[in-house]
């Protein structure tokens, strides 16, 4: 009975000992490395190493949890299977040359709280379906060739602090459904193509710091409204089709947004942060 009892010790320490991410998720890694030309990586894998000791993927529990790849040379488009990695929370893509479309099946992250795909060449239109991962705070997709509206499922992100999308081609109005993102701290929508008023709804990001939405097509004034957010510090909407011009605030201690209308002239004002 005791060898017994030592012989299923040993097994199940055996097994613990080389546990290892499940086939569904090596697999979609390779399928990313196989997609955007992996052996020409700057930071190349060794397909036959354990995946833990990957360049830029974090392993806890046996699962993957982190993929950090920026600046490293990926080309090439992501393929349907990133979305096998259910159990990711971290996603870093930006400074590559990643082309196409995003697949779909991005979806099925339902852990990620970051996706940072900036200073690529993804086209197309912001896919709907990124309004399902819930836990997401952060959202980076500048710097890309993004068309197409602001897909409004996006406001339903309601733990978003990080909405960064400027520079694409993004068209349409900004929706007044944005006024769900209460916990936004950071909205970025500079440099597209964007038309129509700036929503009065906005007014309702109490934790608002940095607004960002110059090199539009913008019509109207900005909303007085925007005098009650006690936390911006940043403000650009320079560059729009605004009825005034307006200065660009930022630091600790901007002045109040009724100083900032300039009857018949840009000017930019650089506040010092403390």
């Amino acid at each position: 009975m005791k060898k017994h009892y030592i012989l299923v010790l040993t097994l199940f320490v055996s097994a613990f000992a080389f546990a290892k991410v499940s086939p569904s998720e090596k697999e979609a890694l390779v399928a990313i490395y196989n997609a955007t030309n992996g052996s020409q990586w700057n930071s190349s894998w060794d397909l036959n190493a354990a995946v833990e000791k990957w360049y830029g993927v974090k392993v806890e529990d046996d699962k993957v949890v982190e993929v950090n790849l920026q600046f490293n040379n990926l080309q090439g488009t992501l393929p349907a299977e990133i979305g096998n990695l259910v159990n990711l929370k971290k996603l870093n893509l930006g400074f590559n040359k990643l082309t196409g479309t995003l697949p779909t099946s991005i979806k099925n992250l339902q852990e990620l709280t970051s996706l940072e795909l900036f200073m690529n060449g993804f086209e197309g239109s912001i896919p709907e379906e990124l309004g399902q991962l819930k836990k997401l705070e952060s959202l980076k997709l500048y710097s890309n060739k993004f068309s197409g509206t602001i897909p409004k499922a996006i406001m339903g992100l309601t733990n978003l602090k990080e909405l960064l999308m400027g520079s694409n081609f993004i068209i349409g109005t900004i929706p007044t459904e944005i006024a769900a993102l209460t916990k936004l701290e950071k909205l970025s929508l500079m440099d597209n193509k964007l038309e129509g008023e700036i929503p009065a709804e906005m007014a309702q990001l109490r934790n608002l710091e940095e607004l960002v939405l110059s090199t539009n097509q913008l019509t109207g004034d900005l909303p007085l409204e925007f005098m009650n957010l006690p936390k911006l510090t940043t403000l650009m909407v320079s560059d729009n089709n605004l009825n005034k011009e307006y200065v660009t605030v930022s630091g600790n201690n901007p002045p109040g947004l009724m100083y900032l209308d300039l009857q018949n002239s840009t000017a930019t004002m650089d506040i010092e942060k403390e």
